[in-house]
């Protein structure tokens, strides 16, 4: 591939979409990963318990708002 078609919108507007995909599912995983250590305590059964529910939707709840608040911090700058 030449550097003109690296260059390229097309290949420019691909890339920030693959981008933004690496950044969410980095996201997912250490959503995942803190939430699962902070609410999960113990071997899970086939259910959460409520407790366990509960604490995994504010985990989650909290972790996308904070992330929202420092990506408009970043965007503001």
């Amino acid at each position: 591939m030449d550097s003109s078609a690296l260059q390229s919108p097309e290949m420019q507007r691909f890339l920030s979409q693959e981008k933004e995909k690496a950044m969410v599912n980095e996201m997912v995983t250490k959503l995942t990963n803190v939430c699962w250590d902070k609410c999960i305590t113990g071997t899970p059964g086939s259910k959460f318990s409520s407790s366990e529910s509960a604490c995994l939707s504010n985990c989650a709840q909290r972790y996308l708002d904070m992330s929202m608040i420092i990506m408009k911090r970043f965007q503001s700058q």
